[in-house]
């Protein structure tokens, strides 16, 4: 009797342990500096490796090295991830252009596949992202409400057209006016 016990309470244990591994699976979860696979720690010269099975387009900026005609442009590089079957996963943007042992600035997500732990995605309205997470700022640009969520380290970006604001008011943005099915424009994730 006591046997079975201790047998059935190793079951439980291993059958939760695979659960939670399952469960866990971090191929598209969006949190705190990571994005997938990609964290804070990795470098531009990790990109290649971590992605060999998908599709990497490299945009690379001519910015300070190009010719006289591109001496004053300093684009940002660029490596946008495509899954095999072509479709746009996320962009990545290294800190420092040129340099293979920069680490990543920002990675900006395509594809609703990436979600946070608490479910929000591109295809999340604002009231899911407001009903889940303190936004602590709003800032207003020319064509877009940008929404900081210090949590994740993120930023979220809405048209104003889609919150129902002309796009040549200067007036600020504030949480009571944007509609709770406002969806998503852009959504960043800004490494440390």
């Amino acid at each position: 009797m006591m046997k079975s016990k201790i047998n059935y309470k190793i079951g439980l244990i291993v059958l939760v342990s695979i659960l939670f591994i399952q469960c866990t699976d971090s191929t598209f979860l969006i949190a705190k500096n990571r994005v997938g696979k990609l964290s804070n720690k990795n470098t531009v010269a990790d990109i290649d490796k971590l992605f060999a099975n998908d599709s990497i387009v490299k945009h690379i900026s001519e910015g300070a090295m190009g010719g006289e005609d591109t001496k004053y442009m300093q684009d940002e590089d660029e490596y946008l991830i495509y899954s095999k079957q072509g479709k746009h996963l996320f962009t990545i943007v290294p800190k420092v252009q040129h340099d293979s042992t920069s680490t990543i600035k920002y990675v900006e997500i395509k594809d609703s596949q990436f979600k946070t732990t608490k479910d929000i995605s591109l295809l999340s309205p604002f009231k899911d992202i407001h009903s889940k997470y303190t936004i602590s700022k709003i800032e207003t640009s020319l064509s877009s409400a940008i929404l900081y969520i210090d949590e994740l380290n993120t930023t979220i970006s809405m048209s104003k057209k889609a919150i129902g604001v002309n796009p040549f008011d200067r007036n600020k943005i504030v949480l009571d006016q944007i509609p709770d099915m406002t969806k998503i424009d852009h959504f960043t994730v800004w490494f440390d």
